[in-house]
């Protein structure tokens, strides 16, 4: 049609101030010019969007539904506007997380606190997916970074160590064993224990050591998650081992951790996409998840040696 944005912007602003000498000082410029390019916008258009009467201009019915079109699109340039403000002082964005589920209710939660005190306009989205699901979405780089378990890099992205500890004994409060600070694996012989998934890698480790030391142990609760294992530990069922973050969530509320004699390394992979451009905000994320492990860290060498 040839019209502009200049056009649409004096429309805007007629319809905004109700004159177009309000128009005018909106845009700081005249009155006259705010008049023409009116004028103008209307033949362009071939529409009548204000009818003259008694001095004043009045929206015809096409001014008032052009303007709501013209509202949405405003708007939509001041959302831009503040994004743009945002973003350069990290006040707004999100960052995507994908991780095992364990991590959604215990590593996450600190590393986000911590961000988020220091970065508010910044939100987090985490997924919890189990693998090859986590696997899958890593790869496709549909997520700003993420968290597993697992020590095979995912095609396209690469992969950094977190966090590495051994697992970790748990037992009941008061149980006999609590005597001791390290247990070895014929205090567990005939204990009444809760068993992890048989196909849970870290299952597997510690069924191997027992299995090479001919200790039997009792099941009396096979569950798929440490957080369950630790919730029936808890409860007086039996005693486990398990990774040390979900231990050290239960731990207060009166779960006890002990050592184990035999390490079985436990750890925590950073992974992130190799095809996503670089974000200020991920790499400040990613320092609050290594702030959050060396907390971690310092908070089980305590319980551990006390």
């Amino acid at each position: 049609m040839g019209f502009t944005f200049r056009h649409v912007e004096v429309f805007w602003a007629v319809m905004t101030s109700g004159s177009t000498t309000g128009a005018a000082e909106i845009l700081h410029t005249s009155q006259p010019t705010i008049s023409r390019e009116l004028s103008r916008f209307e033949k362009l258009s071939q529409l009548t969007l204000f009818k003259r009467s008694g001095g004043k201009l009045v929206p015809t019915e096409h001014g008032l539904m052009l303007f709501d079109e013209v509202q949405r699109s405003y708007l939509g340039l001041e959302r831009i506007g503040n994004a743009i403000e945002a973003l350069r002082h990290f006040r707004q964005g999100q960052i995507a997380v994908a991780c095992l589920p364990a991590f959604s209710s215990t590593l996450l939660p600190r590393a986000s606190q911590h961000f988020c005190s220091k970065f508010p306009g910044v939100s987090l989205n985490v997924t919890p997916l189990e693998s090859p699901a986590l696997q899958e979405s890593l790869t496709s780089q549909r997520y700003h970074l993420g968290l597993t378990e697992e020590p095979g890099i995912p095609p396209g992205t690469k992969m950094e160590a977190l966090l590495t500890m051994d697992v970790v004994c748990v037992l009941p409060p008061r149980h006999r064993l609590c005597e001791k600070r390290t247990l070895t694996p014929q205090d567990f012989a005939g204990i009444d224990f809760v068993y992890l998934a048989a196909g849970d890698p870290y299952r597997k480790m510690v069924d191997n050591t027992f299995r090479e030391h001919g200790v039997e142990r009792r099941m009396v609760v096979e569950t798929h998650s440490a957080a369950a294992v630790c919730a029936t530990v808890s409860l007086g069922v039996g005693v486990a081992i398990v990774n040390p973050l979900t231990a050290l969530e239960y731990a207060r509320s009166g779960l006890q951790i002990r050592r184990f004699s035999h390490p079985v390394p436990y750890s925590v992979n950073l992974v992130t996409p190799l095809f996503r451009p670089d974000s200020e905000s991920v790499n400040r994320f990613i320092d609050a998840l290594h702030h959050s492990c060396r907390q971690i860290s310092t908070e089980l060498e305590a319980i551990t040696a006390s």
